[in-house]
């Protein structure tokens, strides 16, 4: 810290010193012609015999990372949101007084150049700079240079840092947004319409969770951070939006983990006329054509492990997977008492009241989920924990239904949607009980929800994948706070 203090009283000095010459430590705006990448590709490949022959002058800006100083001349290393490049600054050819400048920049100071390019004897693509401009003087040091932001709560704390120092950061932060602009499109290619649905609702549904409540002044009413978009999509398609997709936030007021933060991105899609059964297909095809497109592979490594999304994915119901990959004997599926002392015996957290479906996904999430590698379609959920889901015809108990599961956690919840009135007021009254009787994550009975479905939801399948999670994946990120600018954390301590 001492020595951190030290650092920025010499820095103060030097932007006293610069004031003092006229210079002003942070100038506004700056024209740059070209970037670091272009730069690369243009020249990289090329001798000097031929950089010579190049007679353009070119202008980039960027931070620089290191300095080696020779006296009279110096290189350093500068980047760019596109990569890192070296320049070459002499005194004889920026001037004197410029040179002066340049003395007074440190590493993580904004610089602009302008100069010609060539390759060094070790044949480095470097910038001549005939000019140079500061940009912006930076007060505080840039973590120690060799090794990086290494501190995990630091790196989270201070992103800004850790997207600085840690290249592999920035890069996993750039393929998050092609993979999000990738997704986008294939819904938009599909002839689905993106709309918005509000983050503050007066009725928290859509999702079995805890809301975060806020109030209202103005309207004097308290109102949920969404959980979920689902009722309001809904609403759309029965406005005659027959597909519409949103990717937004969603907040739950839940436990933060390496799977867990309590704002996170999902996208939502609605599809009229569609089965659950179609969106299984569809699912296979979006996460091929991402795959594609951002990587250029269909099999990847996530964490050491294998992921092989060729389709077709397994499909298996809940009862099954229980069975024969969870290894639970057959009467636990079938008997209520079995069951209860199945989850006791193995120190699962449950109570009668929760039902013998739920009770069967508790055993599920413990027994199956982890080992669910591949992609994998879990089918036919018991109603009781699907209150949105419409029931099989042929087993009313279950409901058409599919969750997704990669590298062994959850990644998508569909189903073919719920469009009688009727039988959703009942579903939403049994969760009315569940939360009279203490289940905080049970839903709100929504009436105006139920008069929307009233004026008729036509056939429809709805599906929602988790937008960070699948970013995990796809960059072989172990945590959800790896691949989120700005998790949330805990107050610090002092």
């Amino acid at each position: 810290m001492e020595k951190t203090s030290t650092i920025i009283e010499e820095r103060m000095k030097k932007i006293d010193t610069l004031k003092e010459m006229g210079i002003n430590p942070y100038p506004a705006g700056y024209e740059c012609d070209t970037t670091v990448s272009e730069m690369i590709s243009r020249f990289n490949d090329m001798d000097n015999e031929d950089l010579e022959k190049e007679v353009s002058s070119f202008s980039l800006a960027g931070r620089i990372m290191a300095i080696r100083s020779f006296g009279k001349a110096s290189f350093i290393h500068f980047k760019d949101s596109t990569g890192r490049l070296q320049a070459y600054i002499r005194k004889d050819k920026v001037g004197e007084e410029l040179y002066k400048v340049f003395k007074l920049m440190d590493i993580g100071d904004f610089i602009g150049i302008k100069g010609s390019a060539f390759k060094t004897r070790t044949n480095e693509l470097t910038i001549l700079a005939n000019e140079i401009t500061l940009l912006s003087k930076s007060m505080k040091p840039l973590p120690e240079k060799w090794h990086g932001l290494t501190d995990v709560e630091t790196r989270y704390r201070q992103r800004y840092l850790d997207l600085v120092v840690n290249d592999q950061v920035m890069d996993v932060f750039i393929m998050r947004s092609r993979i999000i602009q990738t997704v986008r499109n294939f819904f938009l290619d599909k002839g689905f319409l993106e709309v918005e649905t509000p983050m503050m609702q007066p009725i928290p549904g859509g999702a079995t969770a805890r809301p975060f409540k806020t109030f209202h002044n103005a309207l004097g009413m308290d109102l949920y951070l969404r959980i979920a978009p689902e009722l309001y999509l809904k609403r759309l398609v029965v406005g005659g939006l027959e597909r519409v997709f949103e990717i937004n936030r969603n907040f739950r007021n839940e436990g933060i983990s390496v799977q867990h933060n309590p704002e996170f991105t999902m996208i939502e899609f609605y599809m009229a006329y569609a089965t659950y059964e179609n969106l299984i297909t569809l699912t296979e095809e979006l996460f091929n054509q991402v795959l594609q497109e951002t990587l250029g592979t269909n099999v990847i490594e996530y964490q050491g492990q294998t992921l092989d999304f060729t389709p077709p994915w397994t499909r298996i119901s809940l009862h099954d997977s229980i069975r024969d990959i969870g290894g639970v004997d057959e009467k636990v599926l079938k008997d209520m008492d079995a069951a209860v002392k199945f989850a006791e015996s193995n120190n699962i957290p449950v109570s009668r009241k929760d039902g013998h479906g739920k009770i069967l996904a508790k055993i599920f999430d413990q027994f199956v989920e982890p080992e669910l590698i591949n992609p994998t379609f879990i089918t036919e959920y018991p109603a009781e924990i699907s209150p949105l889901s419409r029931r099989n015809d042929q087993n009313p108990g279950l409901t058409d239904r599919f969750e997704l599961f990669i590298a062994g956690r959850e990644i998508a919840n569909a189903f073919t949607e719920l469009n009688d009135p009727v039988d959703q007021h009942e579903r939403f009254m049994h969760q009315v009980d569940l939360r009279e009787s203490g289940d905080e994550e049970a839903q709100y009975m929504d009436a105006d929800y139920i008069t929307a479905l009233e004026h008729g939801l036509p056939p429809t399948a709805g599906e929602g994948i988790g937008i960070d999670r699948v970013i995990m994946l796809l960059t072989d990120s172990p945590s959800i706070r790896d691949v989120i600018f700005f998790p949330h954390m805990r107050s610090r301590q002092d």
